[in-house]
């Protein structure tokens, strides 16, 4: 996106409380721990906000908090496109963009189901944007209900028109995130990154930034490697840092976001590990690796100077 420099964009979580309701003094403490992060924009409403579980009502009231708490500080996107018709769905785009957001994000499998064709998506977009003239829109390849990867013709049709200037790739492929940047040439247009084990290799090739889950247990890490990437007197760093987000994947998404929310009680938030989605039993041997995670963590930070 114009407005920011290459940077990090968080898939925010959503805290609630113990009973299941959205926990709104919590989530402006995120924001702000964000923002004081140094991220460039934030994802609200999105598959680590719990999309799919919250209603139409809480995807307005929480994209609208976040929205006041950012106050203009960076651009804010959020999904728009969920259940229901193409006339459904473009109202509710309609309607989440009058919360002031940057863009509205359309998740790719959504707007075709995984057996219909690429023309049947194309047209299905198309449609949208006409039914939502004057709102910017940005794509995610959500994994859910199914992953719909968008080619890189497609997305350098889709920006020709002016309306698309976000894209999360979940490719994972370092091929098609440079073709998909080469093919895509509006200049308010921007592709950020979910795959971190390409991170460094992706901001290279001219991504925008990342947008990767990681930054849900240490943001401040994700932008100081945006920030560093390619600083010649930092490659050491900017390696173990590489190094160290790839080795621990799999302990970063093992029963995510449970997980991030625990990490970030390490950190001091006052949050929740409760989630709506359920995504498995947050075992005691899995809370010992987050710690050692988090220990991990503190090593590098002093090493690399954060």
């Amino acid at each position: 996106m114009k407005e920011t420099k290459k940077g990090f964009i968080p898939v925010m979580l959503t805290p609630f409380n113990n009973d299941g309701t959205i926990d709104y003094k919590t989530l402006t403490s995120l924001t702000e721990m964000y923002l004081k992060a140094g991220v460039t924009g934030l994802f609200a409403n999105c598959l680590s906000s719990e999309m799919f579980e919250l209603n139409d009502e809480e995807r307005i009231k929480l994209v609208s908090h976040v929205m006041d708490v950012v106050a203009g500080e960076v651009p804010v996107v959020a999904t728009g496109t969920f259940e229901g018709s193409l006339q459904q769905q473009a109202d509710f785009v309609k309607r989440i963009y009058g919360t002031g957001i940057h863009a509205v994000i359309l998740i790719s499998s959504l707007l075709a189901k995984a057996d219909e064709s690429d023309e049947v998506f194309n047209q299905r977009v198309h449609q949208l944007l006409d039914l939502t003239p004057g709102v910017m829109t940005g794509f995610y390849e959500c994994p859910v209900p199914y992953k719909r990867l968008i080619k890189p013709e497609q997305l350098g049709q889709f920006v020709a028109t002016g309306r698309v200037i976000y894209h999360k790739d979940t490719s994972l492929d370092i091929g098609q995130v440079g073709a998909k940047i080469k093919a895509a040439k509006n200049p308010d247009f921007g592709l950020y990154d979910a795959y971190i084990v390409h991170a460094v290799e992706s901001l290279k090739a001219g991504s925008a930034g990342l947008s990767c889950i990681q930054g849900n247990f240490f943001p401040e890490l994700i932008v100081w490697l945006c920030d560093n990437y390619n600083n010649a007197t930092k490659a050491d760093e900017v390696a173990s840092v590489q190094a160290f987000l790839a080795a621990n994947m799999d302990v970063m998404h093992n029963v995510y976001p449970v997980v991030a929310k625990y990490s970030l009680q390490k950190r001091g938030l006052n949050i929740s590990t409760f989630t709506r989605r359920n995504v498995g039993d947050f075992s005691p041997q899995i809370k010992q690796e987050v710690e050692h995670l988090y220990t991990d963590y503190n090593t590098l930070k002093q090493r690399v100077g954060i």
